[in-house]
């Protein structure tokens, strides 16, 4: 997956003259702040150099991942054609960006963000947008959200990790109550952030919400600790991204949990793949999450006729859906 060519152009803008050796430094120790999943009072994003680093070496990742997410959502939900937008803990706009390559009709968007470095780089980049009205907001996730107008779509992306645990269900349930259409909440593909998941849908589908993805069933999640539902997204990277993360690959694997929740009840599916499916010459093997709420090892071959030619070509994170 390759980022917006404008979002590309905009971030190689905001990296020109900063020195590779210290933006490496800074990212690794950004990197580390997150698999530690520190929360000491500070921003994770709080100078300049850490915003820019961020920009090369985590929205490209970020983006990836809301994306497949949202992609995922949108094959689900074909008629679900949002208009406007509100992202909390927005960061650079990553899901903006996002949301604007799924949904060409989005016009209006408002992006919540603590952190006036990243927000800084965000508003230079969203004015790259065509066609959307952004407002951006410099607002404490911990205040309340009430002043705010309702919208179709509502997303929360790598912030429920940053938050305290009494401080998570209070966000999720006024975010909810803003939400007209579809919210969509993205965490690292973590068993901690898998676990911080669990806790949000039970609070959800107690408040009446219907889950859309990944689940395709509102029973018990059948997965059972060390194993844990999550997903990946490939993303390019470019020139700066390697020189700041010293690889030699021009790709990254993102992985990454959602879940994805909507105001109405959306068409049945009757499984998702949890896996990277085994494949054999003439047979096919998938791990999947089944609508009755079931883990279920299943096997298709040739035998299978119709049925095999078509989930051969399905992969991780894909749904069977009926013909």
């Amino acid at each position: 997956m390759s980022l917006p060519a404008r979002l590309k152009h905009g971030i190689e803008m905001a990296l020109e003259g900063v020195n590779l050796k210290e933006l490496g430094q800074v990212a690794e120790d950004l990197s580390n702040r997150y698999r530690q999943e520190q929360r000491d009072g500070n921003f994770h994003l709080s100078s300049e150099l850490k915003a820019k680093a961020y920009l090369a070496t985590r929205l490209p990742a970020t983006y990836g991942a809301i994306h497949d997410g949202m992609a995922k959502l949108g094959q689900l939900l074909p008629r679900f054609a949002p208009r406007t937008h509100l992202d909390v803990g927005a960061g650079p706009g990553s899901a903006l960006w996002a949301a604007k390559e799924i949904w060409s009709r989005l016009e209006e968007a408002t992006l919540i963000e603590g952190s006036s470095d990243i927000q800084a780089e965000g508003m230079k980049l969203s004015a790259l947008l065509d066609a959307v009205k952004v407002k951006w907001i410099h607002g404490d996730l911990s205040h309340s959200l009430s002043q705010l107008e309702r919208a179709d779509l509502v997303t929360l992306a790598y912030v429920l990790n940053e938050l305290e645990p009494d401080l998570r269900l209070a966000l999720i349930t006024r975010l909810w109550n803003l939400t007209d259409g579809v919210l969509l909440i993205v965490e690292p593909g973590t068993t901690a952030g898998w676990q911080r998941l669990l806790i949000i849908r039970d609070h959800l589908l107690a408040m009446g919400a219907y889950v859309v993805a990944p689940c395709p069933h509102s029973e018990t999640c059948p997965l059972a600790k060390p194993d844990w539902c999550h997903f990946s997204a490939r993303v390019e990277r470019s020139r700066v991204h390697r020189l700041a993360k010293d690889a030699e690959l021009g790709y990254e694997d993102e992985k990454y949990s959602y879940l994805a929740f909507a105001r109405s009840q959306p068409m049945p599916t009757p499984a998702r793949i949890l896996a990277s499916p085994h494949r054999r010459s003439g047979l096919v093997q998938l791990k999947l999450c089944t609508q009755e709420g079931k883990l279920e090892q299943r096997s298709f071959s040739k035998r299978d006729g119709t049925l095999y030619k078509k989930v051969r070509k399905l992969d991780w994170g894909d749904v069977i859906i009926p013909e």
